[in-house]
């Protein structure tokens, strides 16, 4: 009976100690309950600025520049024509059609940027003073349809017209200082260096009144 009885009282001092020993050990790695739920609540932080969200959704907006040119003289098809910006003045030229056999394409500088409102005049093969054939149009706000009295023009404003250079508008002043007024258009193939097919390219868009 003694033997019993010392036995339980090991026991229960056994279990006495283990739960002394056991207890702040166990409360170090399990954290409180309120604290775990607290965590699993919390909710994840957005990483991603809103800043950020919004422009990355506004879409990129390209402005397309573009140029204006008027292609005359010894071309397929003279006329104004509409360029992308940064266009060479070959490009304008092929959109004129080419130029004709009879064109001087040495006197061009076909790789030259093109700019608005510019004049791009192919000269006639031995044609004279042909430096200034790519130029700004002297007067941008007339309209291109306009009809040019020969007769008051000056060389800048004959220049303006498909096939006339600085020489031949200098042939056109000359011949009105030594001749007088034109009487018909007709009579501009009186001028040196303006034959048929020159007359042909300006009898619409000029005028002797």
């Amino acid at each position: 009976m003694k033997k019993h009885t010392n036995k339980a009282v090991l026991v229960s001092a056994g279990i006495i100690l283990f739960v002394v020993l056991f207890k702040p050990f166990s409360n170090e790695l399990a954290p409180p309950l309120a604290d775990t739920l607290e965590t699993i609540q919390t909710p994840i932080p957005n990483t991603i600025p809103t800043e950020e969200l919004n422009e990355s959704e506004e879409p990129d907006i390209e402005i397309n520049e573009v140029v204006v040119v008027d292609v005359k003289g010894q071309v397929l098809t003279p006329g104004v024509y509409t360029l992308t910006h940064g266009s060479r003045v070959l490009d304008a030229i092929q959109l004129a059609g080419g130029i004709l056999p009879s064109a001087d394409e040495k006197a061009l500088n076909l790789a030259a940027k093109l700019t608005d409102e510019m004049v791009i005049y192919v000269p006639l093969i031995g044609e004279k003073d042909v430096a200034t054939t790519i130029s700004t149009t002297p007067d941008s706000t007339r309209e291109k349809s306009t009809i040019i009295n020969i007769n008051t023009a000056d060389e800048m404003t004959l220049m303006t017209l498909s096939g006339i250079g600085p020489s031949k508008a200098k042939a056109i002043l000359a011949y009105r200082e030594e001749k007088g007024l034109f009487q018909s258009i007709e009579d501009l193939k009186e001028v040196s260096g303006i034959g048929d097919q020159t007359f042909e390219q300006l009898k619409d868009f000029i005028s002797v009144k």
